[in-house]
């Protein structure tokens, strides 16, 4: 242990680790270390250099409340929190495709009848949602629970948004025999994540816009299917391309169909032109064992 190099170091450092009881943290600890200092080689990095990155997990750290999550939002727009996501959730084509599941999610949600508006009230051009949950082969799913959550028109969500008293735009639905569940809202808006933290600081440094494309979160949820963590994208969102948290799939961009008050399949339930949102969702079974 005694007059390390920057060629001897990375495998003393390993060494130190080899009583680590559980072969899967030892695993792990060992990339960590390896990868680490490769990277610190690579990029041959400076103790200035070093200093600042250690000041920025410092503050991205006491930047985390139970309300907001820093260093999650700082993993997401490095594209970890996707990856990870990619690798543990690998589906056939025809299955929905997973996606992150944001900081938004509340378990304290209403569960609420088909059909039932979950607006809260809140201001926005109306949103009839149309969903149906089937197995692999076309089977309806019946009592799925399917939770539902989005922003409003200005991209804030219930938590956010200033005097509003309980929840809004989030509920807890269950498919009916058919497979089907259906809700009435408000259509979601892009939003920026927070930029006034080291996250924000590192979009900054890279020129990266801080929009969101607008979309609306789903967690499906049945014994005996894997568990489908989503969102939908309206097809006319203008930060498709640019979301800074990687969360776009193109699988999960679907078009927002607006219709005059008189027309389409919800005619005469509102008074203001509206979009409705048609989805059909795949679940994949549950792995054996």
């Amino acid at each position: 242990m005694r007059d390390l190099t920057s060629d001897t170091i990375t495998e003393a450092v390993i060494s130190t680790m080899r009583g680590t009881l559980d072969p899967r943290v030892a695993e792990i600890l060992e990339s960590l270390v390896r990868h680490l200092h490769a990277f610190v080689r690579d990029v041959h990095l400076t103790e200035e250099e070093w200093a600042r990155g250690v000041d920025l997990l410092t503050r991205t750290g006491q930047m985390c409340t139970p309300t907001r999550q820093e260093f999650i939002l700082l993993s997401d727009v490095l594209g970890v929190t996707m990856l990870v996501d990619a690798l543990s959730n690998r589906r056939p084509a025809k299955a929905t495709q997973n996606s992150v599941l944001g900081p938004f999610f509340r378990e304290d949600r209403p569960q609420y009848a088909d059909a039932t508006d979950i607006s809260g009230g809140l201001p926005g051009d109306p949103l009839f949602f149309e969903g149906r949950v089937v197995d692999r082969d076309g089977a309806p799913v019946a009592g799925a629970a399917v939770d539902v959550w989005h922003s409003d028109a200005d991209g804030h969500y219930d938590v956010d948004v200033p005097g509003q008293v309980g929840p809004a735009m989030r509920a807890l639905f269950r498919t009916d025999e058919t497979g089907h569940f259906a809700f009435r809202s408000i259509r979601p808006s892009s939003y920026p994540i927070p930029g006034d933290g080291p996250v924000g600081e590192l979009m900054t440094a890279t020129s990266r816009s801080l929009m969101r494309p607008a979309h609306v979160h789903l967690l499906i949820d049945i014994p005996g299917f894997q568990r489908v963590t989503t969102m939908l994208f309206p097809s006319d969102d203008p930060y498709l391309d640019a979301d800074p948290v990687f969360g776009v799939k193109e699988s999960l961009i679907e078009p927002f169909d607006v219709y005059a008050a008189d027309d389409g399949p919800c005619r005469g339930l509102t008074a203001v032109p509206y979009a409705v949102l048609r989805r059909t969702f795949v679940l994949e079974p549950s792995p054996a064992g």
